[in-house]
């Protein structure tokens, strides 16, 4: 979530990091179908605290044969820790320690496997492993050509806006504000709805406003 450094708190996003590993020359459509399968079976078959905690191990020893250094690993793995114990700590109150242990597992290793594919592959390779999976729904009028356009915008949107929202916190710190939920919201929902009208605006002078 937030780092602290010289500049304030800072909000963190993966991004692909280049090494020579078995997992970084796999195809991307490859891992995205294998991370998918295991998300699958891990979240129809993993019944038991032992199995889901295996279940993570493994996990994260796959980001060591990716050799994604150990800085990088930490600082992309405690990122979404406190959304999930917020909620698994909910369910604790709700249905049981057990449950929610059970639940953490389970979700903390689909997300560490879905940040892991994310460091290890290019979005361009997987928006190219995308269209070509996609490509044969053509012939049914499937508009492959509009959601990976979609698709790469989007991609393309998320880190800058990571960007706008880092550029926000260190504006609202340095005018002494941090403490305010509106000098933070305000200025994130305006800039990010000027930026989405330009990029409507542009997309449409190119003809491809449908």
């Amino acid at each position: 979530m937030f780092l602290s450094s010289k500049r304030g708190p800072r909000l963190t996003r993966s991004t692909y990091i280049p090494a020579d590993s078995p997992i970084h020359h796999l195809p991307a459509g490859a891992k995205a179908l294998a991370v998918i399968l295991v998300l699958l079976l891990t979240a129809l078959f993993v019944t038991s605290i032992p199995v889901a905690g295996l279940v993570l191990v493994l996990t994260l020893v796959l980001y060591a044969v990716a050799r994604i250094p150990w800085r990088a690993a930490l600082l992309n793995l405690r990122t979404p820790l406190p959304v999930l114990l917020i909620l698994c700590g909910l369910l604790w109150w709700r249905v049981g320690f057990a449950v929610a242990a059970h639940r953490f597992l389970v979700l903390y290793a689909a997300v560490a496997l879905a940040i892991l594919l994310t460091l290890t592959t290019r979005v361009s390779d997987m928006l190219d492993s995308l269209e070509r999976g996609l490509r044969p729904l053509e012939r049914f009028g499937f508009p492959v050509d509009s959601v990976t356009l979609a698709l790469s915008l989007t991609m393309r949107l998320i880190p800058l806006q990571w960007d706008l929202v880092n550029e926000v916190l260190d504006a609202r710190k340095a005018r002494g504000v941090s403490g305010s939920p509106l000098a933070f919201g305000v200025p994130v929902i305006v800039r990010s709805l000027l930026r989405a009208k330009a990029v409507g605006d542009a997309l449409i002078s190119r003809g491809v406003g449908d």
